[in-house]
Parts: C-alpha cells; structure tokens; sequence
C-alpha cells in the first residue's frame, strides 16, 4: 500500500490500482487535520454520529483529492448483493441530493462514464475495488458479512463480463481495510453461515473474508496475481479507521472512492 497525506487528509492506494491511466482512487482514514493541526473526525456516514452540515464538509473534502470535483455516486447500501451500474453524470434530478451527489440502490456500484466517481462507505465491512483498463471499466463493492456469503463480488464481476464486455482476466482488483480473521467472530455462525463456506472458519469462531473475497474473485475468473489485499484489520486499527465491532452504534464510516477520470 502508499500512504498519501494530500489537504489535511490521510488515504492509502493500491500501487497496482495506481498504475492504471485514467483512474483515482483512494481509501480513506477516519481523520482529517485542520489548518492548526488538529486532528478532526472525518466521518462521511450520514446519521453517524455527527451534525450533517459536518459530514457534508468531509464529503467535499474527500471528493476533491486527487484534483476531483464534488460530484460522486454513493451506494445505498443494505447488506446485499445487487448490483448497479451508473450509466449518466451526476446531475440535480429525482436520484440527487446536496447538489451533485447522486445515490443508486445497491451494494455494488459499476461504471464507464467518464468523470464518475463511486463511493463505498464502511466501518468493518470489505471495499472491493475493480478496474479493467482494457474497457475502462470500474466499479467499488460493498462486502459485509451478508454480501460475502451471497457473493456480491462474483456478482459485480459477472455484470461488468454481462453488461460491459469486461473480461474477467483483465480485471485489477483491491480488497480494502475490514474485519481480519483475528476479529471477524461469528459466535452463531451456524445459523448464520453457510455450511458450504465453513471452510473459511479459523481459531475459534473466527473467519477469513479476506480469503474468501480472493476465493470469489479468482472463482469469478480474476486472476490472483492482480488482486492487492490491504490485510488491515479495522477493529485492530482504531487510529485509524472505523470500527462498527468496536464502537457499537457510535461508530462513523470511512470511505473508498474510485474515480473513471473525465
């Protein structure tokens, strides 16, 4: 991983995802540094924990990095396994809000519109960047525990092949800071795991959604030579990001965007 410090604001690239033309992206930390120095919050969750008019200042701080504009399209999120593919800019319509931030029902979200910006929200679940330079095609992939078990991942890879003309090969993907197999505990994970994915189960009642994000991507075709894996537990790093296990309700979300260049 490189770790960038750009206007007061901390974010990590996968040097793979980096080399590729055209396309920006970064993972965020919890935290921004004003002009004293003082470390703030940088929590981008809507009704997580801080006043709006706060989270809407993040958002724009975070959606400018890498010479960006304001305008993104952020996954509505609920744990899924749908996918959604962006298809316009971002404008002031029925699917927008504070200006050009537009929202799409899904837990994955895929485009090739230049200029379009895609944003997971997280604090313990899996980002998943995908990039195919080939058909400059990206797309960002919220994987919790519920998306993992319905392989949202293998999903978006199947979307991206099915409505883009992707081919799997050519993909270049990041697996984002979460719940490592040290954290991830799944005291009821016989009722609430597959049988079929126990294999994943580690000391105790823990398990791999790493391994399994690789499994799944490589399953869908990827090939594992171009799947970067940050390895970097969210609860065991709460200086750094957000954490759902370890702050309960209170928690924020960091983000990761990927941006399809204009």
């Amino acid at each position: 991983m490189r770790w960038i410090d750009e206007n007061g604001l901390r974010f990590f690239q996968f040097p793979a995802l980096a080399a590729v033309a055209g396309v920006w992206h970064g993972i965020f930390t919890r935290y921004a540094v004003d002009a004293e120095q003082r470390r703030t919050s940088l929590n981008i969750g809507l009704k997580n924990g801080d006043p709006e008019q706060r989270v809407w200042e993040n958002r724009r701080r975070m959606l400018t990095s890498g010479g960006g504009g304001a305008a993104a399209v952020f996954a509505r999120q609920v744990h899924g396994a749908d996918v959604a593919v962006w298809e316009r800019q971002p404008v002031h319509d029925s699917d927008c809000v504070s200006g050009d931030i537009g929202y799409l029902g899904a837990d994955a979200l895929i485009t090739a519109v230049p200029g379009s910006t895609l944003v997971i929200q997280t604090a313990d679940c899996q980002s998943v960047l995908l990039i195919d330079p080939e058909k400059r095609v990206v797309a960002n992939v919220h994987s919790g525990w519920r998306g993992s078990i319905q392989n949202v991942i293998g999903r978006t890879v199947a979307a991206m092949t099915e409505r883009l003309g992707c081919r799997a090969e050519d993909l270049i993907c990041g697996i984002g800071p979460s719940l490592g197999p040290c954290c991830a505990e799944f005291i009821h994970y016989r009722q609430e795991i597959p049988p079929a994915l126990w294999s994943y189960r580690r000391a105790g009642d823990h398990f791999d959604f790493w391994q399994m994000s690789i499994d799944q991507l490589t399953g869908a075709g990827v090939q594992r030579k171009q799947i970067s894996v940050s390895a970097m537990c969210t609860r065991c790093n709460p200086r750094l990001f957000f954490s759902y296990r370890a702050e309960g309700a209170r928690a924020g979300r960091f983000a990761a965007l990927i941006r399809l260049q204009g």
